[in-house]
């Protein structure tokens, strides 16, 4: 427990001072104390007397005073609470990769029922949004309580080149933006450029920071806001802003970001409806077991999970790893109890002077009760 005015805590002093002082009027009233020669008589005057009575109603005084004195230095716990209000960005990845079908039928179909069936689960008073992301980043569906749009929009993607994961969250903190006055919009960052837009193999994705290197400027993270970003993606960072720096912006914000890495490590064939590929030529940009021959490196089909994990921590969220359309369906589905709890500081103070209301309350009652009985 902690306390979030400690030096308030000198009014306890106030109890053991009063209570020294009542300990001290009792030696000085028997000294006063008349001595009579027949103590037989003065027990039948008095009566049947119990001495604990007599101080009872001052122990709870002072108790009470104890408890107040604690009530004014507001104590506190930090523990898990239920958030409500909060607000899902679904960030999908929708690039060439999400066509390998080492998830039957194919990575982007599974996905497309995995998300169906979490966005059916919601609450009706639940809003979610949604980013997909394949060469840049978009917001599809802004945040609404219309499950029909999202569940429209999401039978309706197609694939494209390229994975823009840093861009992807970005667009989601642009989303939460307009909905929380509270979150500011993201600032522009020095992008990855893709050396050929024609057609030419994606570069490298750049690799996560060293957490074993100091970082450039300590890392200032927000107090949680209740809209988090929850990111499905088969892959690594290919252009644009790197995860990092969209993750350090996120958690400026108190924007806390849920990466799900996708796809097992041995992708095959590429293998997408018409629907799916809508534009996207896959013979011609993608060859990686696909009949249009051409060539792309195997990680590129790989999930980069250092890079999700760093995400995961540097917003204060959490990373999920799934190789099946059985487990992708099993994390959505308990994603909400994930995210719609989060450690806050509980304020006690409330509770301690209710009870210091009571304690003095009997304290009251006993007083006058037992003083017209004697």
């Amino acid at each position: 427990m902690s306390f979030g005015q400690p030096l308030l805590l000198v009014v306890l002093l106030a109890a053991p001072v009063l209570l020294a002082a009542y300990v001290w009027q009792l030696r000085r009233r028997r000294r006063r104390t008349v001595r009579y020669s027949s103590v037989a008589l003065v027990r039948a005057v008095a009566g049947r007397n119990r001495s604990w009575r007599r101080h009872l109603p001052i122990a709870l005084v002072l108790a009470a005073l104890a408890l107040l004195g604690t009530a004014a230095a507001r104590p506190q716990i930090r523990t898990d609470v239920p958030v409500s209000g909060t607000t899902i960005l679904l960030a999908l990845d929708v690039s060439g990769s999400m066509c390998a079908t080492d998830v039957d039928p194919n990575r982007l179909t599974a996905a497309q029922l995995a998300v169906r069936d979490f966005v059916e689960a919601q609450p009706r008073e639940a809003k979610l949004g949604l980013v997909v992301f394949s060469g840049f980043a978009q917001v599809a569906v802004a945040p609404t309580t219309d499950r029909g749009e999202i569940l429209t929009a999401l039978d309706g993607v197609t694939t494209g080149r390229g994975t823009t994961i840093g861009a992807a969250i970005l667009t989601a903190i642009d989303a939460i933006a307009e909905l929380d006055p509270n979150v500011p919009p993201s600032e522009p960052v020095e992008a990855v450029r893709d050396p050929d837009p024609g057609g030419a193999p994606p570069m490298p994705p750049v690799p996560p920071p060293d957490p074993n290197q100091p970082r450039a400027a300590p890392l200032v993270r927000a107090e949680p806001v209740p809209e988090i970003i929850v990111l499905l993606t088969d892959g690594a960072n290919t252009r644009g802003a790197t995860p990092a720096q969209a993750a350090e912006q996120a958690a400026a914000r108190g924007v806390r970001v849920y990466p799900i890495g996708f796809g097992t490590t041995n992708p095959t064939t590429l293998a997408c409806s018409r629907q799916q590929y809508g534009g996207f030529e896959p013979g011609r940009s993608f060859g990686f077991g696909s009949p249009g021959g051409g060539s792309v490196s195997r990680n590129f089909l790989v999930v980069d999970e250092p890079a999700l994990r760093d995400v995961a921590e540097t917003t204060g969220g959490e990373y999920f790893s799934a190789t099946d359309a059985a487990q992708l369906s099993e994390v959505l589905t308990d994603l909400p109890e994930q995210v719609t709890r989060q450690r806050q500081d509980v304020d006690l103070s409330a509770g301690f002077v209710a009870i210091a209301g009571l304690l003095l309350g009997a304290g009251l009652v006993l007083s006058i009760r037992w003083s017209t009985l004697t």
